[in-house]
């Protein structure tokens, strides 16, 4: 009798062990996204647009401002940002030089807080919409971010990074014109640790990222890495263009043309080249600049040709900063002309309607949503905010080209249609 009660123990322990091995041997893949998404936010006061960031430990929702040709993510560090995670690598190190940073930063404070450590990364950090500039510390903490599954249909868990690359600044950078609450700039410029590289960079994804801006301040828009978050019944065909690098990571796009009603702007085509790219990239996209910019005999031109044809509409004293307003009590604002910025040839063309072209400056008052951009601009031709809103924009990185849907509101969409609380991207 003992002996067969000691034989079944031996063989429950030898099977109970066999169990253990060989569940202690299962582990479980890692979650691997398709892609991300962040919800993008528009600011009534500026008309420029947010997207909140969760970063540190504990966790912090810090809100930035979108910058389509910032290089990286740089934020105040002196106001609040407390995580146990934080490390700013020393000088010299493999993360100074994805910074592109050769010098050392030099902090006399006897107790060390982010952004200020000795013998630690120094980077240069601007201010987009003033172009002040700071010296900043290289820094690297945890970022968590929305994941998306199945081409944008389903949501997936809240990923992290733990290593995410950024930069501290002082506080004076991220003051007025700011938007209010504001810590900081969100970089998607072509640059090696921009938001879209470096999420590329660590879950192995296409190197592609989308922006859908909202024009409503009500409601919410969307930026997707990796996959475009929407399919082809909602954002239409695109339309797609080259995309040209700039010298500092900026987007341009090739502009030849500029029609109104379908017939051509008399130009100078040498106007339309720009001296960054020296070739027909002539229109840079920018997400800080509140309308597009053209340069001041681009401008000229351009804004007696669409009053010309524009002649059924009653026109009033212009508004500064705009060149051309309409009496909107008496006329029809939507009948205004749309606009072509033909591309690489005529038949490749990203169509400008009418909430698009047209912007409400004071009750019964609308103007023409394009300004001056002075002699000396930053390109012939500054793509604004307000002609990317309700436009969804894909810059896929690998194959050098952008694709644009025009206008969404003409599908009967928006970009404030993505829903982010629940399981269907949009209503």
């Amino acid at each position: 009798m003992a002996s067969s009660i000691l034989n079944f123990l031996l063989t429950f322990l030898a099977v109970s062990n066999l169990v253990y091995l060989s569940q202690s041997q299962v582990t479980r893949a890692p979650f691997k996204p398709d892609g991300l998404a962040l919800q993008v936010f528009k600011d009534s006061a500026t008309g420029l647009h947010i997207t909140n960031i969760t970063k540190g430990t504990p966790q912090q929702s810090i809100p930035l401002l979108i910058d389509l040709n910032g290089n990286f993510l740089w934020l105040n560090c002196e106001k609040n940002y407390l995580s146990s995670t934080y490390l700013a690598p020393f000088c010299q190190s493999t993360q100074c030089s994805r910074f592109g940073s050769h010098s050392c930063n030099k902090c006399f404070s006897t107790t060390p807080r982010p952004g200020c450590h000795n013998n630690t990364c120094a980077v240069t950090t601007t201010n987009p919409l003033t172009s002040q500039t700071a010296t900043s510390e290289v820094a690297q903490d945890s970022l968590s971010i929305q994941s998306i599954t199945q081409s944008g249909s389903n949501y997936g868990p809240l990923v992290t990074i733990r290593h995410f690359l950024f930069a501290c600044s002082p506080s004076s950078l991220s003051q007025d014109p700011f938007p209010n609450n504001v810590q900081g700039v969100a970089g998607l410029a072509h640059g090696s640790v921009s938001l879209p590289i470096q999420f590329a960079s660590h879950f192995g994804f296409h190197r592609q990222f989308s922006l859908c801006l909202p024009s409503s301040s009500q409601k919410n828009g969307a930026i997707f890495f990796g996959t475009s978050g929407l399919n082809g019944t909602q954002t239409g065909n695109l339309t797609y263009t080259p995309i040209i690098i700039g010298s500092q990571g900026e987007y341009f796009i090739p502009v030849r043309s500029i029609r109104v009603n379908n017939k051509p702007v008399p130009l100078n085509r040498s106007s339309l080249i720009s001296t960054r790219t020296r070739n027909f990239g002539g229109a840079m996209i920018s997400t800080t600049a509140p309308y597009t910019a053209l340069e001041h005999n681009i401008f000229t031109t351009f804004t007696q040709f669409f009053a010309n044809q524009s002649s059924g509409i009653s026109q009033v004293n212009p508004i500064s900063p705009f060149g051309l307003c309409f009496n909107s009590n008496v006329s029809s604002i939507t009948n205004v002309p749309n606009i072509d910025f033909v591309m690489q040839n005529k038949n490749v063309t990203w169509t400008i309607v009418g909430t698009n072209s047209v912007v409400e400056a004071r009750p019964g008052v609308s103007c023409l949503a394009f300004v001056d951009g002075g002699q000396n601009p930053k390109a012939p031709i500054v793509i604004g905010v307000h002609q990317l809103e309700d436009n969804f924009v894909e810059f896929d990185l690998v194959r050098s080209r952008l694709g644009v849907s025009s206008s969404l509101l003409s599908r009967n969409t928006s970009c404030s249609n993505f829903n982010f609380t629940s399981k269907s991207s949009f209503d």
